[in-house]
């Protein structure tokens, strides 16, 4: 964890066109209870799946 954050999987922002792997990736993780997201980390041209602090999805929200 870095800063708050947990890298939970790394994406090539080159896919194939008309495919989202990281956001595929990160709806599976919020269907799974984490509080997943999509960033993109400009210095290795790569989209990162995170969840920031403990990850869990708050069941108030």
């Amino acid at each position: 964890m870095v800063n708050g954050r947990t890298v939970l999987e790394r994406f090539p922002a080159g896919g194939p066109r008309g495919s989202w792997p990281a956001e595929e990736f990160a709806h599976a993780r919020r269907m799974e209870g984490l509080a997943a997201e999509v960033v993109m980390d400009l210095a290795t041209d790569a989209f990162l799946v995170i969840v920031r602090g403990d990850g869990a999805v708050d069941a108030a929200a």
